[in-house]
């Protein structure tokens, strides 16, 4: 196995340096993100290439949220070799620039405990344990917003268009075909692309792949769809409730576990074709799902999206097909066989949503919970009372509320590590406190001159 590794090893450097040398590819973007997911890089030249697959780029970690104390700093960038990438914006004759995706290490060498990167390993390395693999498949809903003189967003939608409208309503077609030409160049395989329920919003869909591979795809997705919709002098945000009144932007996950080449939650014999194991795992994410909200819904934005009336799932069921229900099983089954969790959103951090979710799976694998009964009623339309007397209890109604069942949670503390776990509770606490006590448009146009 050491030996295949270092043959393939090989095989890819040698096609990144023809790929250099054939595109001309003269600067070389490391990027990794913090801790909220956001994307960071540190530019080199390509003469710098060996240092650069050797580990040797430094950084000032204190520089970067949650990351090092300022006497501990020094950190390193380790890249994959599966994420390089050339940038299609930047190809021009005679010169362009690529990317790698990094997971950050210690001075020594080992995994800093503080990248995300290495959280999601780590849960992949136990599920390996138990002899499985993930497979995540997620949907990244986004709005697009014109623009001022100065390419600052503005509150104007792009467009007036609904769900699956085609032109001339919906306005975004061409910003998207733009987009999917860059993933594709970008080794993105694309399934699907359209116009979203709300005006102004849109969804592009990529092919599943295991979960390091499906954050490393979403994190980049985040970034092509922003860039790309910058040339178009349009802002694009994956805010989840960037307007009052419509449908705010989700990022459906879709995962399943499999044992080599088979998928371990299907089976044929089952009334819905479902396995034990599956129903376990449904188990342990709806046991764990208030406790790692903070960190699928991150935002004070997030618990505005997460409300009724506008088909995002707040209450805490599942069913193989209702839609109102917080999780999902899509028709498909056979290796397409998987978990859909629909409350994410995309403003969360990939890496750590992926790990959270997987967590709370294999929980309910280890413990062999037991599935409560699937809810097929409408459950945006039930009253209190019902929803009552079946047992179906809430989301968190904020952030306030997600952050005391994060700080709280030793299943989350386990998921996350000591480090992460640490600085995502304090930097959430503060960031509540910041709105809690900040003075808010609403609070001015409802009380100045009232009062």
């Amino acid at each position: 196995m050491t030996e295949m590794l270092i043959v393939n090893e090989t095989m890819i450097l040698k096609n990144i340096k023809e790929t250099i040398k054939e595109k001309s590819v003269e600067l070389l973007h490391l990027q990794f993100v913090d801790i909220e997911g956001i994307l960071k890089h540190v530019t080199v030249t390509s003469e710098q290439f060996e240092d650069v697959v050797e580990g040797k780029i430094m950084f000032d970690g204190s520089s970067i949220k949650g990351f090092s104390p300022i006497n501990q700093s020094d950190l390193y960038l380790k890249p994959d070799l599966n994420t390089f990438a050339v940038l299609p914006w930047s190809v021009e004759d005679g010169y362009s620039e690529a990317r790698f995706l990094c997971s950050v290490t210690n001075p020594d060498g080992t995994l800093f405990d503080g990248d995300t990167r290495n959280v999601l390993k780590k849960t992949m390395e136990r599920a390996a344990e138990k002899g499985y693999t993930i497979s995540v498949g997620p949907e990244l809903e986004f709005f697009l917003f014109k623009t001022d003189e100065n390419g600052f967003a503005t509150q104007e939608i792009s467009d007036k268009g609904g769900y699956f409208e085609p032109s001339p309503q919906d306005l975004g077609e061409r910003v998207r075909l733009e987009i999917y030409r860059a993933l594709k160049a970008m080794g993105f395989t694309i399934e699907a692309s359209h116009h979203e329920v709300a005006e102004g919003q849109h969804e592009i869909n990529f092919k599943y792949a295991d979960a390091l591979t499906a954050a490393d795809l979403a994190t980049t997705y985040k970034w092509v769809v922003k860039t790309v919709a910058q040339k178009f002098g349009l802002h694009a945000t994956f805010m989840p409730k960037p307007v009052f009144g419509i449908n705010g932007s989700g990022m459906h996950v879709n995962m399943s576990f499999f044992k080599g080449s088979e998928n371990a939650f299907f089976d044929p014999s089952d009334e819905l074709q479902l396995s034990e194991k599956a129903y376990q795992f449904i188990a342990g994410v709806l046991e764990n799902v208030k406790s790692f909200a903070a960190v699928t819904n991150p935002l004070v934005n997030s618990y505005k999206r997460l409300v009724p009336g506008y088909e995002a799932p707040c209450y805490l069921a599942w069913s193989a097909s209702n839609r109102s229900a917080l999780i999902r099983i899509p028709a498909k089954k056979g290796l397409a066989t998987r978990v859909e969790l629909r409350c994410p959103d995309p403003s969360s951090n990939p890496y750590l949503t992926f790990a959270v979710i997987a967590s709370a799976g294999l929980d309910g694998i280890e413990k062999e919970l037991n599935a409560p009964t699937p809810i097929n009623e409408d459950i945006f339309h039930m009253t209190e009372g019902r929803r009552a007397e079946l047992g179906i209890d809430n989301l968190p109604g904020s952030l306030k509320e997600a952050i005391n069942e994060l700080e709280g949670s030793e299943f989350a503390h386990n998921a996350l590590g000591d480090h992460v776990y640490n600085e995502y509770v304090s930097m959430k606490k503060a960031e509540w406190d910041s709105y809690r006590t900040a003075v808010h448009a609403w609070e001015i146009e409802n009380y100045h001159s009232k009062f």
